[in-house]
């Protein structure tokens, strides 16, 4: 019980920190790479997945 607690008090100071970083001009510019970064790979996972997708539904005939 004690780690659960220990856990939930380090997520908590993690996002006061961040958003206090995010207050600042560099790290506005750091949160904004990270969420295009972020964006961009949710981008190719999907791409891929849909690539995928019609190489085997073309497999099957499905396509």
């Amino acid at each position: 019980m004690k780690n659960i607690l220990l856990i939930v008090i380090g997520i908590g100071l993690g996002f006061a920190v961040a958003h206090q970083v995010s207050r600042t001009e560099a790290g506005s510019r750091l949160f904004a790479d990270i969420n295009r970064t972020a964006k961009e790979l949710g981008e190719a996972v999907s791409e891929g997945y849909h690539q995928r997708e019609a190489e085997l539904k073309a497999a099957i005939g499905e396509g």
